[in-house]
């Protein structure tokens, strides 16, 4: 089949995640054409540099502004109502130059809008494939709403707004909640292969990882503290004391949290599900103003996998690390799995779109029974509902 395949390109761990996907579909036979903007064009690019049946058009995308560790509303409305313009003529050309030498089947969409909206207008089916969805498709209590009642509110319409009437949604995730949408299955998470082939073997030192290089004063935080840390996010490199500052390298990175005996990061969904895999507490920190990452928050602590905070300091860094034996042992529970659920997930619905077959409300891929008797006990349908 013919895919094209839209990755948004704010936060990596979109590209990360669209990664794993888009070699199986490469394995599997398929003809790709990748839209993609920001930071994710450079990573995806660079990944599948010389390889056939893929190609890569780079397309505007919204970007988010940080003032230390809380999201810039203002600035980041501003700068991208200043690049609209050019962005839009940009989307267009893409648009143009990918209908008259593209005839695709089917579209999937990481959270991205071109694609969708192409598909839309092309009447072509759409798969979409992100972990934001389980916002507005699933059903959640209020340990993870409480006190965020117009914040959660408002990420809901959101969302719900940004992939709607999709063929199906395939909802990536560490937790369970019940289901509330039709066409929705909640898959685990996608782990790169370097994560699934790490082997655990906890050292002494806490990794820290920062979205925002703006976010200084996390250093004199850690310098006061008797811990080491190893913190990446910070555009530095060298050593403060008893704080590494290390400049990115995805090789390093991966032995520094295997090796890890505690996490301190944001509330980022990627980084979250490979400390869950391997069975590593989180700290988690969200930058404050977006949602997403605080419902991921809750929910590590909801499972005991970690703790959620809005207020980092030396007390809550303290109080953290000193329960990290029960976590442990919390985590011990969750059994991790590799990527087959969503690849025959996947598979299923390519099928279905080929063989013009209707919106599946659940799918019947091989690999659901083990993933559902894995979970069962914490996720519960619901009777469908409408979009």
């Amino acid at each position: 089949m013919k895919i094209i395949y839209g990755v948004v390109g704010e936060g990596m761990g979109h590209a990360t995640r669209s990664r794993v996907i888009l070699e199986h579909l490469l394995s599997s036979g398929h003809e790709i054409r990748v839209v993609v903007s920001g930071r994710a064009h450079h990573f995806l690019v660079e990944r599948f540099r010389g390889q056939v049946g893929i190609a890569f058009e780079e397309i505007h995308g919204l970007h988010l502004a940080y003032e230390g560790s809380k999201l810039d509303r203002g600035v980041s409305l501003l700068e991208n109502l200043r690049d609209a313009p050019q962005g839009i003529l940009k989307n267009l050309e893409v648009y143009g130059k990918v209908a008259d030498g593209f005839a695709a089947d089917a579209v999937v969409s990481d959270f991205e809008s071109w694609a969708y909206l192409y598909g839309l207008a092309r009447q072509i089916p759409v798969v979409s494939i992100d972990n934001m969805q389980v916002i507005n498709r699933c059903a959640h209590d209020e340990f993870v709403t409480h006190d965020e009642g117009l914040d959660f509110l408002l990420a809901r319409l959101a969302v719900k707004i940004k992939l709607p009437g999709a063929f199906h949604y395939l909802v990536s995730s560490f937790f369970y909640p019940p289901i509330r949408k039709p066409r929705t299955t909640l898959v685990p998470p996608i782990l790169r292969p370097e994560i699934l082939s790490a082997r655990r073997e906890p050292g002494r030192h806490i990794l820290v990882y920062q979205t925002s290089a703006a976010n200084q004063a996390l250093l004199p935080l850690l310098r006061r503290l008797p811990q080491e840390f190893r913190v990446y996010g910070l555009g530095q490199n060298g050593q403060e004391g008893n704080v590494t500052l290390c400049a990115f390298d995805e090789q390093r990175f991966i032995e520094d949290l295997r090796t890890a005996t505690a996490v301190i990061a944001g509330g980022g969904f990627s980084l979250m599900c490979e400390a869950v895999h391997l069975h590593i507490p989180m700290l988690s920190s969200p930058i404050e103003g977006q949602y997403e990452q605080e419902l991921n928050g809750r929910y590590l602590q909801k499972l005991g996998y970690g703790r959620f905070t809005k207020d980092l300091d030396e007390h809550v860094i303290g109080d953290f690390l000193s329960g990290v034996d029960g976590m442990r042992d919390k985590l011990q529970g969750y059994a991790p799995t590799d990527n087959a659920v969503i690849r025959g997930c996947l598979d299923e619905l390519l099928e279905d779109i080929r063989l013009g077959t209707p919106r599946p409300d659940r799918l019947q891929a091989p690999a659901m029974g083990r993933w559902e008797a894995a979970i069962a006990g914490t996720k519960e349908g619901v009777p469908p509902a409408s979009d």
